[in-house]
This record gives C-alpha cells, structure tokens and sequence, in this order.
C-alpha cells in the first residue's frame, strides 16, 4: 500500500539556500520499501553481468576419440579418452556455461523503488536551477569550485540530475571521480544509493513526477 509524501525542496541561488521551495509529491510505500528497493537494485547489477562464461566440457573438446592404451597389461591406470578432466588439455567439470541473469521486475515497482530512495535521500538534495550549472568554460577545476560553493566535498559521491547535459558540464565534470552526471530520464536505483550528495536541478521536478510518479 502507497501513501502520498510531499517533499519540499529550498532552492539553492548564488550557492546560498533561500527561502523559496519547491515540493514534490511521491507516492511511496514505507512498509516494504527496503524490500523493493534491493529488488531493484538486485535487478540492475545482475543484468550488468553478459552472461558469455564458457568452458568446454570432456564431449566438446577435440580430439580424444582413441583410446590412448589398452585396458590392462600395461601397468598404468585406466585411460579412455586424453580430453577426460582429470588430463591437461582435457575438459571442464562443471564450468560456467552462457546464463541469461535478466530479472522480471515491474514498472510499478522499479518507479515505486526509485521514488522511495529519493524521499528518503531528501536531507542529503540540493535543489539548484539548471541555469547555475551554466559553467563558463569545461574546466574541472570550475566544477570543483562550484561544488565546493555548495558545501560538498571533493570526496563524496555527488550525482547530479539534470534535464539536459549541458557540454561545458559535462566536459568539466566528467574527469572528477566522485562525480556522475545523468539525465532525469536515466535515473536508476544504483546511482541514487550510491551518492553521498544529489544535486538536482529544478527543471527535472517536474519530469520526476510526470515519469517516476505514474
């Protein structure tokens, strides 16, 4: 069962946070909402993985179609293929083989997922017009002095959200380590959990809820 949050966001001008708000409204489900979330986030590391690990088993490696000895008389033990496991060149005894690691996980959920991570990530999101993010030059070093203007450290993990990539943004972000930048469109459970800090510009509010929020 879902319940309706709001969320009010100050918005952030000139570095500084004024007392003009924005709110959001999510829809979010507080009794199993850890549940749908490691489902989610279950779902979009296992389908990172290609699935193409192959090894051969004793019937797929060539060769080993005589026996390499009699039976008995000669004294050594019992042989009767050179590709068997137990011989160098031979086969693989239960080896990975292709797996399709696709998980079934609905929209409801996925959504559902993603809006209560960002409810519960609402003291650590900083909610900034996309016309401060308007950087000058695609120097790192003027995406480092903004950041730092927000009060966020070189070394947390900061995700920022935008409506559209900028390139200047882009270029002078994307050499910084501790810094993704993705589109509103793109949001995905992974990115969220994994930042410290989220920049969010305020044009995405309404695209989070016209998308995320049906």
């Amino acid at each position: 069962m879902s319940i309706k949050q709001t969320i009010s966001y100050n918005i952030y001008k000139d570095n500084c946070k004024t007392e003009d708000k924005k709110h959001l409204d999510l829809n979010i489900s507080p009794n199993n909402s850890l549940y749908i979330v490691h489902r989610s986030l279950i779902k979009q590391v296992e389908e990172k993985r290609q699935g193409t690990a192959s090894t051969k088993t004793r019937s797929e490696v060539r060769g080993g179609g005589r026996k390499p000895w009699k039976q008995k008389g000669t004294g050594k033990a019992r042989a009767g293929s050179i590709r068997s496991p137990l011989w160098r060149g031979g086969g693989v005894i239960f080896g990975p083989k292709p797996k399709n690691y696709k998980l079934k996980l609905n929209n409801k959920e996925k959504k559902l997922a993603l809006r209560n991570v960002l409810y519960n990530k609402i003291h650590s999101t900083i909610l900034i017009n996309e016309d401060e993010l308007l950087l000058n030059s695609p120097k790192t070093q003027e995406a480092s002095k903004k950041l730092i203007s927000l009060g966020i450290q070189k070394n947390h993990k900061t995700l920022i959200i935008v409506k559209k990539k900028f390139k200047n943004l882009y270029l002078a972000t994307r050499n910084i380590e501790n810094i993704e930048l993705i589109q509103v469109n793109h949001l995905n459970i992974r990115s969220l959990l994994n930042a410290n800090h989220i920049i969010l510009s305020e044009q995405s509010l309404a695209t989070i809820n016209d998308i995320y929020n049906a």
